[in-house]
């Protein structure tokens, strides 16, 4: 049985590791330097017998003076300073600006507080301007300041007095005509002078009208929304 309890692969000459003396030398002198390592001893500053010694710190440095902020001196004079054109206005420039936008600020002004006075009347017809005594009322209204922008105001004004052109050339036609009836002395001449004139009568009746409603209201109707 001894045979079989035995390990058939062990080396039966191998011999105990930390039997070796070197080995027990070292364990033995660690064992001896950390019992007589006490740290409460001389401050907290004594060590083993055996142990390293400690390394002093280094000397500190001797504080050298302060650094002082860099300083940038300029080694030319700045250059004088010069207005350019678009800076030198003169105080009549300023003064006929502030004129402009005070006069379109009234404008505004007087625009914003008809438009609210609209909203509560309603608005009535005046052109075109007849007497009280007239059975006749004006047809249309029309008030540049309300309706139209002012950037277009002028624009409609110059249709406006375009149009008035055309309605006194129809008229100086008519009166034209009226005086080449009366001046035609033969009746040959009269019938065609008649002819004339009752053609100036008719034109002026209908032309005048007509141009008003078929061409200048819709360009007034038109820059209302511009």
């Amino acid at each position: 049985m001894s045979d079989f309890d035995s390990n058939p692969f062990a080396d039966p000459e191998a011999a105990n590791p930390f039997e070796d003396p070197s080995v027990q030398q070292a364990t033995t002198r660690n064992q001896s330097g950390l019992d007589d390592y006490n740290p409460f001893a001389d401050g907290g500053r004594t060590q083993a017998t055996n142990g390293p010694k400690a390394i002093p710190p280094p000397p500190k440095a001797a504080p050298g003076p302060a650094p002082q902020p860099a300083v940038m001196r300029p080694t030319e004079a700045p250059p004088a300073y010069t207005p350019t054109p678009a800076q030198s206005i003169s105080t009549d420039d300023l003064q006929k600006r502030q004129d402009e936008l005070e006069r379109k600020a009234a404008e505004l002004q007087r625009k914003e507080q008809e438009m609210r006075n609209v909203q509560f009347n309603s608005r009535q017809n005046n052109w075109p301007p007849l007497p009280k005594c007239c059975p006749l009322g004006p047809c249309f209204y029309q008030d540049f300041s309300v309706d139209i922008p002012l950037e277009v105001q002028r624009i409609v004004k110059i249709l406006y007095y375009l149009w008035m052109f055309h309605a006194c050339v129809l008229l100086l036609n008519i009166l034209g005509s009226l005086a080449y009836f009366i001046s035609s002395g033969s009746i040959k001449a009269s019938s065609g002078a008649g002819v004339t004139f009752g053609l100036s009568i008719l034109f002026g009746v209908l032309f005048t009208p007509c141009s008003f409603v078929c061409w200048y209201r819709p360009v007034y109707k038109a820059f209302r929304y511009v």
